[in-house]
This record gives C-alpha cells, structure tokens and sequence, in this order.
C-alpha cells in the first residue's frame, strides 16, 4: 500500500484552519490517454493520460452559511508515482453550468486545462467558485475571501479523498488562472502565504483584475469605450450577493433601459455574452458610444465617482490583491493591448510587491500586440514551461517490485551502462534516492549517465502502454 504520510500531513494542516470539509460526491465523468491529451493541445510535453471527476464538496455560500460546491479533479493515470497538486482557476463563465466540473457537457469546455496539466503529470484541481455550479445563489465575482474559501476546501476535501483512495501526491503545489481566474489564483495564493502560512512551490496569475479600486475603476469611470460592459453589472451582482448594501432595487443604480437584461442575467435566463451584446448595442443606439458607465443611474455615477465612502468604493478597495509579498517563485503574465482587463492591474500588481520586498516575482508582457483572447494560450504556455522547471514527479517504490530478468551493467558504473531486457521496453527513467525522475531518453541498449551524480538509482523501464519494470543500479 502506498505511503501517503507526507500527503496526510498537508491535508490535517489544511484541517486545522478551515471548517471540516466533507467530500459529498466523487464521480468519474471519463478518461483520455496520453495520445489524445497531446492531440487536443499540440503538446509534445504531454507524458501521461489522465481520469477527471466531477467533485461535490461542502464549504460556505456568500453569506459564509454551509453549501455544497463543485469543482473538477484531474488525475494522472501513471498510479506507480507520486504527484504534486495544482489549482488551476477558471476565466469568467458565461453561465451558471458553464464551469470546469461540467467539463464533458455544454459549457464546461475550460475543464480540458486539467488534463493538459495531468497530462504533464499534475493532480490539477479545478474549483467552480461560489454560486457556480453546484452552489446556490449567485456568484461572487471577483470577491476576495469566498474566491479563497472555495479553492481551500476544494484542495482540502480532494486531498482526503486522494488518501483515502491511495492517489499519491506530495507536498508540492502550484497555483495559476486566467482573467477571472488570475485574480482567483492571486486571491488563492495570497491567502496560502499570508493566513495559513503554507508555502507553495510556484505560482502564475495571468491577466487579471487585481487592482479594482484602481485600475478596474479608472475603466469603469472612464470615457473610453468597452466592449464588455456586461462585466460591470457582473462585479455588482456578485458584490450586493456578499454585502448586500448596494442598493435596494436594480433601479436604484442601473438606468431602465438596462434592468430588464439585467435582472435575466442573474435569474439564469440568458447568458453572459446575450447581457453583453444587449448592453452593448443599446449603449450604442442611435450612434451612441459605447461608454460603460452610461449603463449607471446618474444619481448613483455622481456619488460613486465623487464619494470615498460610497460602499462601491469600500468593497472595491477591501477586494484588491496586491498589497503584500510573495514568498515563493511567483510570474505575473500580461499582454499590453488587453481589451477586456487593462494590463496597469499587472503593474500596478508588479510595482506593490516589489515595493513590499519581495525577490521571487518577476513580470513579462507576453506580446504587446495581443488582446485578452490572444493572450491566452502563449500565457498558459510560458507558465507550463515555468511549473516544468519545478516540478517533481516521484516514483512511489514500495509498490513496484524489482524485475529479476533485466540486467543493467557495469553495475555499479559510470559514464554509460548497457540494458538487457526479455521485453521490447521504449522508455527508460533514472529515478534518485528521493524518488526524483533525473534522466529520461528512449530506450537503447547503450545509454550515456554521464551526468548523473554518483549515487544509487531506480532504473523504471516503461513501454508505450505504460506497463514498467524496475530494477536499481549504482554509479560510482
């Protein structure tokens, strides 16, 4: 049986600073081997196939009562090794069902990141948020603590059912999103580093909201055209779900003309892109620009744009992320000409902690040219080569016997070592005395370890399907 200890110990300290956490529902929704994962991606990097499940999970609903959430596990299918965990946090979703737990269905499409990180050998966890999915009410858009709330228990409910269903993970964890889910992963990371004095091993928030009482609001108050103005009655909703001191009526802060698009979005009866479109195209009526604030009451612009202590104002401010120093290897990725979440939030994010001390944090505009859709995937992509670079996948050996019939020599050896095997084996890894993979290449009879440090190794021999056989080898 495998030895879970270093899993269960990171699980019991997660225990200690989080409400008991239930696991109410695992659910296998389907499997894609490593051919598929790498076909879906273009990913050359792709070592494994990967389960995903759907998860059902308590935690706390915006008003901090208990709920049951939803998220997406992604499992790597390699059962012989020992994984770290990653949480990888959504964009902004269209509706309610469009999350990663759907991942299979419509809407769920988003889902698919996991497998491309358990495809790189990464348990990747994938948080719904609260009032999605599974969760009841509204969303908390871009709302700091139950944006942390939801991931913690997500991370802590998977990782008792991980050890209770002997999923080896170690005590890596990696943390990283998108749009919405750069400002989730920032808000995650935070919270790990801050409050529950957790490190985590790397971290990459990409293109996110993270100064909404600055840059989020210049945009807001500003009379620049938007092309998503939907985003707007989004962050209110989700706010008025939390605090509840916004307004009384929708009237109370939206002209007419908008409330009727407004109030369908939050019962669930269009989507968030119809919202937009609807917005959008009244703004621009009648040769109109689209300006986003001209979608507030006039009465609610003035006390909002003039007023410190408008509650707007305080709950932005409350929820703004960049105020502190990261401790662990942390990237900001942006790209200049973001059209949807201005790329001064990632300045402004990068200037903050470098001011706050930190020396693990560096920034990169990925393409200036690029919008916020365009920005996506070469931003994930130098965040994959990122985690790579330190990543440990180790080999879990108490369950894998040693192979009689293959024969590695001179052993002990040195600068090469010759394989004989009965079986046509394709693959081969050195593995150290910590289980780290240090050496990998496809399989011929003479392979060059000249550097390897001297030491004792787990020679694991693998073919295509998977199957392995290991025997040890000592280099001098």
């Amino acid at each position: 049986m495998k030895h879970l200890f270093k899993t269960l110990i990171f699980v019991l300290l997660f225990s200690q600073i989080v409400l008991a956490q239930e696991i109410v529902s695992v659910t296998l929704r389907g499997s894609r081997t490593k051919a598929q994962i790498t076909s879906l991606f273009n990913m050359p990097l792709v070592k494994y196939g990967a389960k995903y499940y759907r998860v059902l999970y308590t935690s706390v609903d915006a008003k901090g009562s208990k709920d049951t959430l939803s998220a997406l596990m992604v499992i790597p299918d390699r059962a012989s090794l020992t994984y770290p965990r990653l949480v990888y946090q959504h964009g902004t979703s269209d509706c309610k069902r469009c999350v990663p737990s759907n991942y299979g269905s419509t809407g769920g499409d988003e889902g698919q990141v996991g497998l491309l990180f358990a495809g790189l050998g990464f348990v990747s966890i994938l948080p719904d948020y609260v009032g999605m999915g599974n969760g009841r009410g509204f969303q908390t858009y871009v709302h700091d603590a139950t944006t942390a709330s939801a991931s913690m228990d997500a991370i802590t409910a998977t990782g008792l059912w991980m050890n209770n269903n002997n999923i080896a993970v170690n005590n890596q964890m990696f943390i990283t999103g998108y749009s919405q889910g750069g400002y989730a992963s920032m808000s995650l990371h935070r919270y790990l580093e801050t409050k529950a004095n957790l490190r985590v091993t790397a971290a990459a928030h990409l293109s996110g909201p993270y100064s909404l009482s600055g840059a989020m609001r210049d945009l807001i108050l500003g009379d620049v055209p938007y092309q998503y103005p939907a985003y707007i009655p989004n962050t209110i909703l989700g706010f008025q779900e939390v605090y509840g001191n916004i307004y009384n009526e929708l009237s109370d802060v939206f002209k007419p003309e908008y409330i009727s698009n407004i109030r369908a979005y939050y019962n669930g009866t269009i989507t968030l892109s119809t919202l937009n479109r609807r917005i959008y195209a009244t703004l621009s009526s009648g040769g109109g620009s689209p300006v986003a604030k001209k979608i507030f009451k006039d009465e609610f612009i003035t006390a909002f744009s003039s007023d410190p202590n408008h509650p707007v104002n305080l709950i932005l401010k409350e929820n703004d992320l960049y105020d502190w120093s990261p401790t662990s290897p942390t990237r900001i990725f942006y790209c200049k000409a973001d059209d949807q979440v201005p790329y001064q939030n990632s300045i402004i994010a990068y200037d903050k902690m470098i001011a706050n001390g930190t020396t693990v944090l560096q920034i990169a505009d990925i393409n200036s040219n690029f919008d916020h859709t365009q920005c996506y995937n070469p931003a994930l992509t130098s965040t994959v080569l990122f985690f790579l670079s330190l990543q440990q996948v180790t080999v879990v050996t108490n369950d894998i016997s040693e192979d009689q019939n293959t024969l590695i020599y001179p052993n002990p050896g040195n600068d090469w070592v010759t394989i004989k095997t009965e079986k046509p084996w394709t693959k081969i890894s050195f593995l150290n005395a910590q289980g780290q993979e240090t050496y990998m290449q496809i399989y011929n009879d003479k392979i060059d370890v000249s550097s390897l440090s001297s030491g004792l190794y787990h020679v694991l021999i693998q073919d295509q399907s998977g199957n392995q056989v290991v025997t040890k080898w000592i280099k001098y």
